[in-house]
């Protein structure tokens, strides 16, 4: 599959951005990828709302074998084969993809929003615990002194 063919493919979408991406292409839109063409296949982005649409079309997940193992990425699914003649329900299908895209994209910012909350709590508190180990000395050495000096004061008015 070559670029004109894709960019045919996905006329009807819209505006698209094809980069090359692996051995193949990322096929884009509002700088979100919503599609990968590897191995002369066409995959969509893919989430729990689309799986089962891509199931009953007897469609698989995006696999490769490495080191002997079986990989599959569940994220993104195999068009299928009677759609690159039907233009109109590419175009639906590639809508629903990029939904997806923009779900998985909005899923993945609120990890990071939580994760770099966490770990500022976590450095504001190991922060705060050092400050309190650090002025406890500071307080024993203030109360010593001046229990050496009251001693004194003892010592030199009797």
């Amino acid at each position: 599959m070559d670029r004109d063919f894709l960019s045919e493919l996905f006329a009807g979408f819209g505006p698209v951005t094809i980069r090359r991406m692996f051995s193949g292409f990322g096929i884009s839109a509002d700088g979100i990828n919503f599609a990968l063409v590897l191995r002369g296949a066409v995959y969509l982005r893919a989430d729990e709302n689309s799986i089962p649409r891509f199931e009953s079309e007897g469609t698989q997940c995006f696999q490769y074998e490495m080191r002997g193992k079986l990989r599959m990425i569940g994220s993104y699914w195999q068009l299928p084969e009677r759609l690159y003649d039907d233009p109109d329900e590419v175009t639906e299908w590639a809508r629903v993809a990029h939904a997806a895209a923009i779900r998985a994209s909005l899923a993945k910012a609120g990890k990071k929003r939580a994760t770099k909350k966490a770990t500022t709590a976590k450095v504001v508190k190991k922060t705060a615990a050092k400050k309190k180990v650090a002025e406890k000395p500071a307080v024993k050495k203030i109360a010593s002194k001046k229990a050496s000096k009251a001693a004194k004061k003892r010592k030199s008015s009797s």
